[in-house]
């Protein structure tokens, strides 16, 4: 429970070292930067092994700052995007890494988007669009107040919110995903094609780093969309070793 008394859900992320299982989830990690079919083209020029061309050219950097917590936050958001889509059951297009032209910088927007959609082609008041946003600590001696970091910064969703849309649907079109692109048209026009809104703020720990006074003290009072603010903490034991080791295997194993 948060100072202002708002719920908090707390989530332990049991990871395993599964060759298989975690030689999925690279791929599935790598292709939010680059799919598969377009490494060989993107990397000719530079005369680069796949390998090379991933770690030099689109993964944010293995200890140069700020290259860890580039690594930590961008896998912070592909979890949570996971969580969105395959707990929460919205439709996440994973567009965000794919321009990425600084490989050492966050991705300007909002962070997580989601939409659900009751029937396609046909609006409901129940569609809905849901906006997250992640804030990873995987390291250091003491918990940041990284829920809180989280709330504030949804707080401005609500202003990057056009941009992000045009965002992800200008990659779609580009990538030729023309049905999906149109299905954002959906959410482009709340005043004429109203539909609900869920916000969420993800905090994101290692386990050892992880005390619940850093969620106690948070306070959402002040989020223009309060009432509709999810609040979720996220631990896990040597998170940034499984972020590394991600990194790694996607790359080696592309």
């Amino acid at each position: 429970m948060t100072i202002d008394g708002k719920p908090v859900e707390i989530w332990e992320f049991r990871h395993e070292n599964d060759e298989e299982v975690l030689s999925a989830w690279a791929k599935h990690f790598r292709n939010h930067y680059c799919l598969d079919n377009e490494i060989d083209y993107y990397r000719r020029g530079y005369g680069y092994s796949r390998t090379e061309y991933l770690n030099k050219i689109k993964f944010p950097d293995l200890t140069a700052p700020p290259g860890p917590s580039i690594r930590s936050g961008d896998f912070g958001e592909v979890l949570v995007a996971d969580y969105l889509e395959y707990i929460l059951k919205f439709w996440v297009p994973r567009t965000r890494y794919g321009d990425k032209t600084i490989r050492n910088e966050s991705t300007k927007g909002c962070d997580i988007i989601g939409f659900r959609i009751q029937r396609d082609g046909q609006d409901s008041r129940h569609d809905t669009l849901a906006i997250f946003e992640a804030k990873a600590q995987f390291t250091g001696r003491e918990a940041k107040p990284r829920l809180q970091n989280a709330v504030d910064d949804s707080a401005k969703d609500i202003t990057r919110k056009g941009e992000s849309l045009n965002a992800i649907k200008q990659r779609l079109f580009e990538t030729k995903m023309l049905q999906e692109a149109n299905r954002i048209e959906r959410f482009q026009n709340p005043e004429d094609r109203p539909y609900e809104e869920v916000f969420g703020a993800v905090a994101l720990f290692s386990t050892n780093i992880f005390v619940t006074n850093t969620v106690s003290d948070t306070n959402a009072n002040g989020h223009p969309n309060a009432r509709n603010l999810k609040l979720l903490v996220i631990h896990g034991d040597a998170m940034m070793d499984l972020v590394h080791e991600l990194y790694r295997r996607a790359a080696d194993e592309a």
